[in-house]
C-alpha cells in the first residue's frame, strides 16, 4: 500500500469459531504494516493541539502521542464477544479498534479540561465523546476519571497536501488531570476491576483513595484560582501605590521594581524568588515597608557611587536596601553575613557612600518585625 494512502480497514480476518488467538495473530500482521501510519497520524494530531494550546497561552503538564503497542493490539484483538464468547469482540480489528492512533493531554488543573475541550471541538470532527469515569461508576467498576474523544481531522485541514492521507483516519484523544493520570498508571497493576470480586477491606481503601484524589484535584484548582486572584489584586495595588498589606512575593516585588526602577527583561523568575525570600528573611512584612526603606535614595545615583556604574534592576535595589539598613544591621540579619567576601564588599560600598555624603542606616524595622533567619541561608542562595 502506498504510504500516502490511509490503510484499508475493510479486510475481514475472522477465523473459525473459538480460534481467537489465530484471529488476533492475523490482525496483528495487518496492523504491523500500518503502525507507522498511525504513529504519523498521532504526531499530526499532537502538533495541531500543541499549536492551539500555545497560541492561547494554556498551561498544561504534557501532551503525548503514540501508535498502539502491537502486543496491546493483539491482546485486544483476541478478546471474546460479550454476547457470544465463541466469537471475537472485534470482527475487523483494524477498523473496530479505535485507539490505534492515540493522543493524551495531561493538565495540571481541572479547569483546564474545558479549555482543551473547546480546542478539540474547534479543530477536529468529533465522532464520539465519553466520560470514562462516569461510565465506570455506572457499571460499579474501579477506574480513572478521563474524557475520551474519537476524532477525525476536519475537511478544511485534510484538504491540504500534508494532511490528505489522514482524511478518514480516526484518533483517540484522552484528556485528564495529572492526578487522574497517576490513578490510570497505577490501575495497570490493579487486579480487581469489579467491586463484586474485591475484598471488603480493599474496596473500602479504594473508595477512600478515589475520594481523596477527587478532593485533591478540586483543591489544587481552588488554590490556583486563589493564587491568581491574589496576584492580580497585588498587581493592581502596586500600580495604584496602595502598598500597605501587599505581601512580598516574586510577582509583587517584580511589579514594584518595574514601576519604581524601570523594567529589566534580563532578570529571571528565580532572581525575583530569591529577592522576595531575602526581604522576608531580613524582616520586611509588606511592600509599604520596602517603599519606606528605599524612598530616600536614587537607584541610579547610589549604583554609580557604590559600584562605579549603573547595575541591573535588582542590584540597584539591593544597594538601596543596604544603604537604608546600614552595615551594622546587615551584618546582623543578612544571610551572607558570615561570608568574608560579603563583609569586604560592604566595607568597600559603605566607604564610597559615606565619602560621597549619602546617608546610611536611615531605616529601622519595627520592633515586631522579627527577621526570619531560617527562611534563607547562604547555601540556599
Amino acid at each position: 500500500m502506498s504510504a500516502d494512502q490511509p490503510p484499508n480497514n475493510d479486510q475481514t480476518t475472522e477465523p473459525p469459531l473459538c480460534d481467537l488467538q489465530s484471529h488476533a495473530q492475523k490482525a496483528l500482521v495487518d496492523y504491523l504494516k500500518e503502525q507507522n501510519f498511525y504513529s504519523a497520524l498521532s504526531e499530526v494530531v499532537v502538533r495541531i493541539l500543541d499549536e492551539c494550546i500555545k497560541a492561547r497561552n494554556i498551561k498544561i503538564h504534557s501532551i503525548q502521542a503514540r501508535a498502539k503497542d502491537p502486543t496491546s493490539f493483539a491482546k485486544k484483538a483476541a478478546k471474546p464477544s460479550d454476547v457470544d464468547p465463541s466469537k471475537p469482540k472485534y470482527k475487523n480489528p483494524l477498523s473496530d479498534i479505535t485507539d490505534l492512533a492515540g493522543v493524551r493531554v495531561i493538565t495540571q488543573f481541572l479547569g483546564t479540561l474545558s479549555d482543551i475541550d473547546t480546542i478539540i471541538n474547534e479543530e477536529f470532527e468529533i465522532l464520539e465523546k465519553s466520560n470514562k469515569g462516569l461510565e465506570l461508576i455506572e457499571e460499579d467498576r474501579f477506574g480513572y476519571q478521563s474524557v475520551h474523544y474519537l476524532v477525525k481531522i476536519r475537511s478544511i485541514r485534510s484538504g491540504l497536501a500534508e494532511y490528505s492521507r489522514f482524511k478518514s483516519a480516526v484518533t483517540e484523544i484522552q484528556v485528564r488531570t495529572i492526578l487522574q493520570h497517576a490513578w490510570a498508571e497505577i490501575e495497570h497493576d490493579i487486579q480487581y476491576k469489579s467491586s463484586d470480586t474485591i475484598p471488603t477491606e480493599i474496596h473500602r481503601r479504594f473508595m477512600a483513595l478515589a475520594g481523596m484524589l477527587e478532593v485533591a484535584d478540586r483543591e489544587f484548582q481552588a488554590i490556583d484560582e486563589a493564587d491568581r486572584q491574589l496576584n492580580e489584586k497585588a498587581s493592581q495595588d502596586v500600580q495604584k501605590g496602595k502598598l500597605a498589606g501587599v505581601e512580598i512575593t516574586p510577582r509583587s516585588i517584580k511589579e514594584f521594581l518595574d514601576k519604581n526602577l524601570g523594567p529589566d527583561g534580563r532578570i529571571s523568575e528565580a532572581a525575583y524568588d530569591w529577592l522576595a525570600r531575602l526581604l522576608k528573611t531580613i524582616g520586611f512584612r509588606d511592600l509599604n515597608e520596602v517603599q519606606t526603606a528605599i524612598s530616600p535614595y536614587n537607584d541610579d545615583q547610589i549604583s554609580r557611587i557604590g559600584e562605579g556604574g549603573r547595575l541591573g534592576q535588582i542590584s540597584r535595589f539591593e544597594l538601596m536596601i543596604e544603604a537604608a539598613f546600614g552595615k551594622e544591621a546587615l551584618l546582623k540579619h543578612h544571610p551572607f553575613r558570615h561570608y568574608d567576601w560579603y563583609k569586604k564588599r560592604l566595607d568597600r560600598v559603605f566607604s564610597r557612600l559615606v565619602e560621597a555624603g549619602v546617608p546610611v542606616g536611615t531605616f529601622r524595622l519595627s520592633a515586631h518585625n522579627e527577621p526570619d533567619h531560617l527562611g534563607l541561608t547562604g547555601k540556599q542562595a
